[in-house]
């Protein structure tokens, strides 16, 4: 099957379409990359891409999505769910110390 047939598709192009007829409408469209004083802009996508492609990878490796993992497995107490949790947490803040001194 096509996936331009899936009504998710629909939403998502909608979704997008609005966002932006919204803030340009509110003149609040502004195209630009935030980063802090020790790193490029384009050295800021190139790390976001990376993360987000080990974010998908992930993702696809697991057969599923973190958000899911962590309302559904967690709201049935499910102990691999809230494992996965601290270790996503845990992981996420030991990233971000020491990334700390690219925003510094």
């Amino acid at each position: 099957t096509n996936p331009l047939d899936s009504w998710i598709v629909v939403i998502t192009v909608g979704v997008v379409l609005g966002g932006l007829a919204s803030g340009w409408r509110n003149g609040r469209f502004k195209l630009e990359t935030v980063h802090g004083p020790k790193i490029t802009p384009k050295m800021r996508w190139m790390m976001a891409f990376i993360g987000g492609s080990l974010m998908g990878y992930g993702a696809r490796m697991a057969r599923g999505c973190t958000s899911g993992q962590a309302l559904s497995g967690g709201a049935v107490l499910s102990v691999g769910s809230w494992a996965f949790m601290f270790a996503v947490f845990g992981g996420a803040y030991l990233l971000a110390y020491s990334m700390r001194k690219f925003w510094n």
